[in-house]
């Protein structure tokens, strides 16, 4: 009997991993506005079970504005033009943007809100 309950456990635990539900957990961080600027809310980074992730900007998102923003990674208090995620979409709200394959997501621990045209930081939610 304890036989037959481990090979039902072990076959409930792959069908579980094999549908995402064990994928690994999200990490998270709230925006702190940078250069003068006013950035509010929370960012979680979402890693699925195929290998993709992406990147969410929560409901109370806010920018206060400015010419050219971007959402890409960061690490340790520099921001990296080579994991760009692409223009912020609205100033207030919830978002989601997709990590290109090329990104891997845990090379970075930082969220930047950054402006392209001055290049300065906008918002940084730093991730744990």
């Amino acid at each position: 009997m304890k036989n037959l309950l481990s090979a039902v456990f072990v076959i409930a635990l792959t069908a579980l991993a094999a549908a995402g539900a064990l994928a690994e957990p999200d990490t998270r961080g709230t925006f702190t506005g940078k250069s003068d600027h006013v950035t509010t809310g929370s960012v979680t980074v979402e890693k699925h079970s195929d290998g993709s992730a992406t990147v969410t900007l929560s409901a109370d998102f806010s920018l206060d504005g400015a010419p050219d923003p971007r959402v890409a990674f960061g690490k340790d208090g520099a921001y990296a033009a080579e994991a760009d995620l692409g223009v912020l979409k609205k100033l207030n709200g919830a978002q989601v943007y997709h990590v290109p394959a090329s990104v891997d997501a845990d090379s970075y621990n930082e969220i930047y809100i950054w402006c392209l045209k001055f290049s300065v930081p906008l918002g940084v939610a730093a991730l744990g």
